[in-house]
């Protein structure tokens, strides 16, 4: 981010976003982007409250100025530096690996010939695909290398939404970035490279229809258990993914730290008003501190007139 030019010549550092990451599931890797960006997201701003979430339509500096504290006209306003006061910035990067029919989950061959249709490529992309033999997310490293690229490429990310497939990367991620973690690797199951000095831990992560990763292997990405604040929104109709697994990622939260909600609908992201207000008011509560601490800074900051 660049510094703009005031009218006195003076620079200012550019209004901070909240940024958060959103990982899509195999077979709809634009559902999260277009539905939680219409129907949940944009309403953050009012509650928290931030700004316009699209500044590039319209720039924070054409809003009006926040009006003067008729307590103390010395002090700046809270809302002048709001910690989010850029808006929402949403990150969508795009899973490097190419599925073929036969990796997505419920595929069955109609082919009279054979499996030949199974092995042809497909506009899904996935994290990883697993081995229905030995239960191994082949390309995990490739698919987390992707995402520790788009959060190193916007400076660093506040928080992660995923479904499904995403939904379960979201949880390594959260767990990638708490402090230690890369101690309960080992030479067997090594540690990602990259991740361990790659930012301040998540203030959220949020799982529709997510899942945790069964195995030896993944443990150390649940043992111990996940600091960070998880909401997980499971489908009681759900016919992909198992309630256990959703559940099952759940308990691999620290207790106090997940929140489990259930909608009556099955493997989608729900969009109503009430699951919506669920999300941001989820989000509004993991970041309270962020508004809370830059409120009282702003109480004892001078201005420099």
């Amino acid at each position: 981010m660049t510094e703009t030019t005031g009218a006195n010549g003076t620079s200012t550092p550019p209004l901070r976003k909240l940024k958060i990451l959103m990982l899509h599931g195999i077979l709809h890797p634009s559902l999260p982007s277009n539905l939680l960006c219409t129907h949940g997201l944009h309403a953050i701003r009012a509650p928290l409250p931030l700004q316009n979430p699209r500044p590039r339509k319209i720039p924070p500096q054409s809003l009006p100025p926040a009006p003067p504290s008729p307590h103390n006209k010395s002090k700046t306003h809270p809302s002048t530096t709001h910690p989010f006061a850029g808006g929402i910035s949403l990150i969508y990067p795009t899973a490097p690996i190419r599925l073929r029919p036969a990796d997505i989950p419920g595929y069955q061959s109609t082919n009279e010939g054979g499996d030949a249709a199974g092995e042809e490529e497909t506009d899904n992309w996935g994290w990883w695909v697993k081995d229905n033999d030995s239960a191994v997310y082949k390309g995990l490293q490739e698919g987390l290398e992707m995402i520790r690229k788009a959060i190193e490429d916007a400076g660093g990310v506040d928080g992660v939404i995923g479904f499904s497939q995403g939904g379960c990367a979201a949880s390594f991620v959260a767990s990638l970035l708490e402090p230690n973690r890369s101690s309960s690797f080992s030479s067997l199951v090594p540690f990602p490279k990259g991740w361990e000095s790659l930012q301040a831990p998540l203030k959220f992560a949020v799982s529709y229809s997510g899942f945790f990763a069964p195995g030896e292997m993944y443990k150390p990405f649940y043992e111990p258990k996940i600091s960070t604040p998880m909401l997980h929104v499971i489908g009681s109709l759900d016919s992909v993914v198992e309630e256990s697994r959703s559940v099952g990622l759940a308990e691999r939260c620290e207790d106090g730290k997940e929140r489990v909600v259930m909608h009556p609908g099955g493997h989608f992201v729900p969009v109503g008003k009430e699951m919506a207000g669920v999300l941001v008011g989820f989000v509004r509560e993991c970041c309270k501190e962020d508004v809370k601490e830059e409120e009282e800074s702003a109480e004892d900051m001078d201005v420099p007139f």
